[in-house]
């Protein structure tokens, strides 16, 4: 090689190496300082803590596949920091002799699904009080309009259900969200196959194929990963799909690890009118899905689209980004990937708030206080 055009080679070599080293620097500072602050923030704050109420409570999980199991252990683990004492058991066991045998103040089922009407009845007609707390409010009221009358106390994720229930003949109905496990969904480090740009997980339901249909020319220039099942409807799916994961419901571990790798991660909640539902009358949702106490418990930037009670939850451009339409996505999603430390600022103080307000054991106190008082 001549030497013009070996010191060409090298100072291109050199170049290209200090840039790399410059930019794996810069990474791994971010990164670090990231989970740093993270865990000053956990010591200062720790765990949600309450003087245990004396009441027993039989826990019925929701006898459902992903992601339910996950959930049911969130409750569990929670439960036994706020009461003294948990029995948990499926809906395909004995349930009414579970009860007789235990003498709970309470029996709470997941969902109510899974659990027959007539085990119920037979519950509350041997004396035992009970509660359900259904999970994917409004989307399923076809089906749980006929479960609810047969509970004492109904707990729903979604405020506007609460007369609609009410409507129906329930006397207590309570409006009380999901929240997060904080064993589960925390901050760590994770892999470079992990990290990501712009990250979003969830099925395809109509809104969200056309916001990403609108979105491909922005999401193609960078690092994205998308995944979750029917995402082969886009229009654009060719083009998108070196960057999807399909077919697939991703596990909440590895769910929370993808949010810790990437730098934002979009929340579009699910529409009122889709096929999949089974709505038994039209309700607007205006409460927020369990994600977006998960994303924030992962201590990254999250952008939602725009809920009446997200705003109740965190406060926006300070806690969690909102938006409204694909144009107002892209744009912040370009500002945010471009202004490192506010999109990092943003995501510090929404897994603060996250970890002061929003645990399963901040709920499950919240609904055994309610429990007893009523």
């Amino acid at each position: 090689m001549k030497s013009g055009r070996k010191q060409g080679y090298l100072s291109t070599w050199n170049k290209g190496f200090q840039a790399g080293n410059n930019d794996g620097l810069a990474k791994g500072w971010n990164a670090g300082y990231r989970l740093g602050r993270s865990q000053g923030i956990f010591a200062k704050i720790g765990e949600a803590a309450f003087p245990l109420f004396s009441y027993k409570v039989l826990y019925v999980t929701a006898g459902i596949g992903d992601p339910y199991p996950a959930l049911d252990q969130a409750i569990i683990d929670a439960l036994s920091k706020v009461v003294t004492g948990v029995f948990s058991m499926s809906p395909a066991d004995s349930v009414v002799a579970a009860a007789e045998l235990h003498q709970p103040d309470i029996v709470l089922v997941l969902n109510g699904v899974s659990l027959s009407v007539d085990r119920v009845d037979e519950l509350r007609a041997r004396g035992f009080r009970t509660a359900v707390w259904f999970t994917d409010d409004p989307y399923y009221t076809e089906w749980t309009v006929n479960i609810a009358p047969h509970y004492d106390v109904v707990f729903t994720l979604e405020l506007n259900c609460v007369p609609f229930y009410q409507s129906v003949g329930c006397k207590q109905v309570y409006y009380l969200p999901f929240a997060v496990s904080p064993k589960l969904y925390q901050p760590t480090a994770v892999e470079p196959a992990m990290q990501t740009d712009i990250c979003f997980i969830g099925t395809a339901f109509w809104n969200r194929v056309r916001y990403i249909d609108q979105l491909t020319p922005y999401l193609l220039g960078k690092r994205t990963f998308i995944s979750g099942l029917w995402w082969d409807r886009l229009k654009n799916y060719r083009q998108l799909s070196s960057y999807i994961k399909l077919g697939e419901w991703m596990p909440p571990e590895e769910t929370a690890r993808y949010y810790n790798g990437a730098k934002m991660v979009i929340n579009l909640h699910r529409p009122v009118v889709d096929e999949m539902n089974r709505i038994g009358m039209p309700i607007q949702a205006s409460s927020v899905n369990p994600r977006t106490f998960e994303i924030n418990g992962c201590a990254t930037l999250q952008l939602v689209d725009a809920r009446s009670e997200v705003a109740q939850m965190y406060e926006p451009d300070k806690e969690i980004v909102i938006f409204h339409s694909p144009e107002e996505l892209r744009h912040k999603l370009e500002y945010y990937l471009t202004h490192e430390e506010e999109r990092r600022e943003i995501a510090l103080s929404g897994y603060k708030r996250t970890l002061q307000q929003h645990t399963y054991v901040h709920r499950l106190h919240q609904m055994i206080a309610i429990l007893i008082q009523n």
